[in-house]
């Protein structure tokens, strides 16, 4: 052990300002090293094995004379054991710099995760889809947690308040929880069994979506008042009405007549072509324009600095409330999307159209895969007067007979 020397009070120490290294003793070459500026550390120089040390112990004042002490000694011990403190240290840094990288949040394994797969899923929708869902249900319980620390006291936190309210989507997020889990396990992030899986580990716990789900069909307008309807909609102004309207005409979902772009029209063939990137299915859809449709869009003004055939006043893309907002306006009780069920039912009770050609028109897919491989066929010419009968039956307004009594059963009464 070196010489001690001659032990400091804690005011003689506050008193030392000249640069260089003072001996405070107490503990063998525990030194207060003033640098130029006057700034001042705790540096404990010894030799450990070898080797000259000069291990610093923190800052002074904010360590205090007594707490150098006790880190000084506990220094000496450690080099006592055979071990180099600053070699130990180092090794310590290391190991947390190590799991400090590999302990991420699940919020932020949730963005990495939709980051590496949104360019193979089949539209911008699917991905903002799974963003909503997370931001709304999961972030709130879960998104700051590491996904190493992520059990299933936590994953039910999240699913079961809304598993038998919102089971579609809380079943939703339950794979789109275990699909981040999976990526981070994949990736070094956590280990173990997921604790979101469904097959022989949730399905204990929860009761299943099947069994329980509210089916939630969309509000439709009977087929007998859509005439009517059709007929108070073209009378109201705007680009949101005509955008109800032209969805109307197309039997098309909401978001496919939002996005509509004047580059996928063409007038001439009278043929309206979406995109498969914006279309639910994936595949690229069809549409024969009716002499209806034709007439809303040539009337319609377009702009220069943008391709959609339904510009808000923004500029921009209408949002979805746009239509939903003008059917309240109309105090109709249903929603845009339930007219592809008007659509449908019409297809069925008032023509003789076979029903592939409607579910065709619905960009419906099969679901009879053996069906599906021979239906090669989007039976566009069946489709084209398919539609111009149902833009004619659009155009009238069904009246309701009334109820007559006959004059000679009231003499009888």
């Amino acid at each position: 052990m070196g010489r001690v020397a001659k032990a400091l009070s804690a005011l003689e120490v506050g008193r030392i300002k000249e640069p260089g290294y003072h001996a405070v003793g107490t503990v063998p070459g525990l030194h207060l090293q003033v640098s130029k500026g006057t700034s001042r550390s705790w540096v404990l120089r010894m030799m450990v094995g070898s080797k000259r040390r000069e291990i610093g112990l923190g800052p002074f004042p904010a360590i205090t004379l007594a707490t150098a002490h006790q880190k000084a000694r506990e220094t000496r011990e450690i080099a006592g054991q055979g071990v180099d403190p600053i070699d130990q240290k180092r090794s310590l840094l290391s190991a947390l710099k190590a799991d400090q990288t590999k302990r991420i949040t699940f919020e932020t394994a949730a963005i990495d995760y939709i980051k590496a797969k949104e360019s193979e899923w089949r539209n911008v929708k699917h991905a903002a889809q799974w963003r909503a869902t997370l931001e709304t249900y999961a972030y709130p319980i879960i998104g700051r947690l590491g996904v190493s620390d992520i059990g299933l006291p936590h994953v039910l936190k999240v699913l079961e308040p809304m598993w038998t309210t919102k089971t579609e989507t809380a079943s939703r997020l339950r794979g789109r929880i275990e699909s981040v889990l999976d990526w981070a396990t994949t990736r070094g992030y956590r280990s173990g069994l997921n604790p979101a899986r469904w097959k022989g580990h949730l399905d204990n716990v929860l009761a299943a979506p099947g069994k329980i789900a509210k089916h939630d069909h969309h509000r439709a307008v009977a087929v007998s008042e859509v005439g009517s309807f059709m007929a108070a909609l073209r009378k109201m102004n705007g680009t949101g009405a005509r955008a109800l309207e032209f969805g109307i005409l197309n039997a098309s979902r909401s978001g496919e007549v939002r996005g509509a772009k004047w580059s996928e029209i063409d007038l001439d063939a009278v043929i309206w072509i979406i995109p498969g990137e914006r279309m639910k299915a994936g595949r690229e859809h069809r549409i024969p324009l009716s002499d209806a449709s034709v007439a809303l869009l040539k009337a319609l003004p377009r702009f220069a600095e943008t391709d959609l055939v339904f510009v808000s006043p923004r500029g921009g893309q209408l949002s979805d409330m746009t239509l939903s907002a003008i059917m309240r306006r109309m105090k109709v009780d249903a929603v845009p999307h339930g007219f592809r069920s008007t659509f449908r039912v019409w297809a069925a009770e008032r023509t003789s159209f076979p029903a592939t050609v409607a579910e065709m028109a619905l960009a419906h897919t099969n679901s009879d895969k053996v069906e599906a491989a021979y239906q090669r066929s989007d039976l566009f010419d069946k489709r084209r007067r398919m539609m111009a009968d149902w833009a004619a039956f659009l155009s009238k307004v069904e009246v309701k007979s009334a109820t007559v009594t006959p004059i000679n059963r009231r003499a009888a009464a």
